[in-house]
């Protein structure tokens, strides 16, 4: 299952390029869609790591590798911008009682909607900025955010930081993978592997975060 989806995201980005990772980055905002396997990918495809692939803009090719990484970062960028704004104006129409009836299509439970208002009322926008910069709690921004009223003039800037951060980091990954590999064996054949592992090394720890918050919190709470 994993290397199917790998495969389905990397053969998109490929076949499609900027398209595909503004179309995927814009989900991505409000979707779990593994926005961090394209920005990995986007990243050594813009480094010229496939031969038979190459970073196209309105159907011109970006054969210039740091263009191409600065048109893959921008892209992702905007998409998930859009995305974003997309789901704070879900939030903040529909509010919290379409989260709790419709939340299982955007994979959002109320213990998720809980941690991310308590997030939001605990530090405003800053949550926003923080958000958007890590991998796997991005998906679970926006629309909290709308839900608690957070102004556009607040989170459009918030959420911009966090997102640039994010694009800049996982695509000059992706391209310091693909260029170092290519420069060694004249292919990438392994890059999916290397992107899956990072991005399980990162739910690991995250996970491992989150479990060792809860057992504190039980802890900490008042004993009968």
């Amino acid at each position: 299952m994993l290397a199917s989806l790998t495969s389905s995201v990397t053969s998109f980005v490929g076949n499609h390029g900027l398209y595909a990772i503004f179309a995927l980055m814009l989900v991505a905002a409000v979707l779990p869609t593994a926005s961090e396997l394209v920005m990995l990918y986007g990243g050594a495809l813009a480094s010229g790591a496939f031969a038979d692939a190459r970073v196209t803009a309105f159907g011109h090719r970006i054969d210039t590798p740091l263009w191409a990484y600065l048109a893959v970062v921008a892209t992702g960028i905007l998409g998930n911008l859009v995305g974003g704004l997309v789901g704070w104006a879900i939030g903040s129409i529909g509010g919290r009682p379409l989260l709790e009836r419709h939340g299982r299509w955007l994979h959002v439970d109320e213990a998720k909607l809980d941690r991310a208002e308590q997030r939001f009322q605990d530090r405003g926008a800053l949550a926003a900025a923080i958000g958007f910069a890590l991998p796997l709690v991005r998906s679970f921004v926006a629309i909290p955010a709308g839900i608690v009223r957070i102004g556009l003039h607040r989170f459009v800037p918030a959420a911009l930081v966090g997102i640039a951060a994010f694009c800049f980091a996982l695509a000059g990954i992706g391209w310091a993978v693909g260029s170092s590999y290519t420069r060694v064996h004249g292919d990438l054949r392994y890059v999916d592997v290397a992107a899956v592992l990072l991005v399980l090394v990162l739910a690991a720890l995250f996970l491992a975060r989150r479990r060792r918050s809860s057992t504190m919190a039980r802890r900490a709470g008042p004993s009968r």
